[in-house]
């Protein structure tokens, strides 16, 4: 059965993805070398290294190491209006000593990588570093032979303070948690991260000190960076990346309307207004990733742009900014486990193809990095206007527009990013899972034959719009058997 099923997506698609990753490595952008930065490590002691891979990086050939790096971080302050159009100028202010850590997932041996290097702002919504990119991207990065970096940029991961969401602050941040292998850390406040991120990537390509990367050379330096982090790189791509030319392209995964503040912490009344939009005269590559409930539950409606030769933006229909698979692999939820219950929401939560879709917005994101062509381009999702926009969605509930995938083509369960009130602070993030009925699946499919076929179908096309890579489309083919009730 699944044998006709998967020929749907067989190796001729790959042939013909728009964006092709394989020679990627054979384009360097012009990158002048940074200032070294003191790095020191392999750490060791203390209890345990914080945030380690959930995944087995031993069966996959990686190793998994962390590093200090210190240095003295500057601050920034607006040189003039920042505008919505992300045309910002800015001014050192002063700078102030810091220490932080790295966390590298690589290939065990050097001539097993690619040479891309993606650099993640760590997220600490939570109250505590958290790594939503690696664990979205992580089977994308280790089948290519991916170098991934996690930096503990902000002061509530490094010596903690007041978390993004009340009464979810961890006491002391790393430093407190376990003073005896991070009891040196030292972080002068958010103000600083920026530039101590543009240092995490200068420590990776001129370490003052043993090299985190193991001898790995490097092709290209992408930094990624979700939800909070997102909000973060925003900013730091229109007022910093212009005076550090660090990073080789941005992944922006998740981001709201507005941008974070260029002198001081992420706070709600201070931070800037809706409407921000990504500066389009950047010399490189930016990936805008976007879910339904980014769209209007944290506004980036209100910042929407056209695609340009250097920005694109994917928008996905039926995806949580928040969602099983993130709680799965990120944090070690069982997948088993009622995952709504543990969370406290009032609903099951989503469990929406984000993870597929990104890693295909990453591997062409890697290919546009190199000088290849941008990403194919989205459609985008459907959205009411007025005071208080929302998904426009069939009679089903599934929202139109966006990119379309075998779940929301082919459904049996309504995946929407639409807030769920009620329960925990997170639960909004969330979205909602809702099964459709037997008798509308009756309706759908006269057979689950016909239901299985219509899946491969639907995943044949995603795969040549060039929205899902062939591997992934397999994995969802082969499951989509399972997915069917009775």
């Amino acid at each position: 059965g699944f044998a006709l099923l998967a020929a749907a997506c067989s190796s001729d698609n790959r042939a013909t993805e728009p964006n092709e990753r394989d020679g990627s490595a054979a384009v360097e952008r012009e990158r002048a070398l940074p200032d070294p930065v003191k790095v020191t490590g392999p750490v060791t002691g203390g209890a345990a290294l914080a945030n380690a891979a959930l995944q087995d990086l031993d069966a996959a050939g990686y190793l998994e190491e962390e590093y200090f790096f210190e240095g003295d971080a500057s601050s920034y302050t607006p040189a003039g209006e920042l505008g919505s159009n992300g045309r910002w100028d800015v001014a050192v202010v002063d700078s102030q000593p810091y220490r932080t850590r790295m966390i590298v997932r690589r290939p065990a041996d050097a001539d097993d990588a690619s040479g891309v290097v993606v650099v993640e702002w760590l997220n600490v919504s939570a109250g505590r570093d958290g790594d939503p990119d690696w664990g979205y991207l992580h089977q994308e990065l280790i089948r290519e032979g991916d170098t991934w970096v996690g930096v503990s940029v902000q002061q509530v991961g490094v010596s903690g303070g007041e978390a993004l969401l009340e009464g979810v602050a961890l006491e002391g941040g790393l430093a407190g948690s376990d003073p005896d292998r991070y009891g040196t850390l030292e972080h002068p406040g958010d103000a600083y991260a920026y530039d101590i991120f543009s240092q995490a990537g200068a420590a990776v390509v001129n370490p003052d000190g043993p090299d985190p990367l193991g001898g790995i050379e490097i092709t290209e330096l992408i930094a990624a960076g979700e939800s909070q982090s997102a909000i973060f790189m925003t900013t730091y791509v229109n007022a910093i990346q212009p005076l550090s030319g660090v990073f080789d392209s941005f992944l922006i995964h998740s981001r709201g309307g507005g941008a974070a503040p260029v002198n001081g912490p992420l706070d709600v009344e201070e931070g800037l207004g809706d409407g921000v939009k990504i500066r389009t005269d950047t010399d490189v590559p930016v990936l805008i990733f976007e879910t339904e409930t980014d769209l209007t539950e944290l506004d980036y409606v209100s910042a929407r742009q056209d695609d340009t030769r250097s920005v694109s933006t994917w928008e996905v229909a039926g995806t949580a900014h928040a969602d099983r698979f993130l709680l799965e692999d990120v944090y070690g939820l069982s997948g088993e486990a009622d995952l709504s219950a543990i969370l406290d929401c009032p609903a099951p939560i989503n469990d929406g193809p984000q993870h597929e879709v990104i890693q295909a917005g990453f591997h062409h994101l890697v290919a546009w990095t190199a000088g290849g062509n941008p990403p194919p381009t989205s459609p985008r999702l459907e959205v009411t206007g007025g005071d208080e926009p929302a998904i426009v969605r069939d009679e089903l509930g599934i929202a139109l527009g966006g990119i379309r995938t075998p779940p929301v083509e082919v459904p049996v369960a309504v995946l929407s990013g639409d807030a769920v009130l009620g329960g925990s602070p997170f639960c909004f993030l969330f979205g909602s899972t809702t099964p459709l009925s037997a008798e509308v699946l009756d309706e759908l499919y006269p057979s689950k034959l016909d239901y299985t076929q219509d899946y491969a179908a639907a995943a044949s096309d995603t795969v040549a719009a060039g929205f899902l890579l062939e591997v992934d489309a397999e994995a969802m083919i082969a499951s989509a058997d399972d997915d069917y009730p009775g």
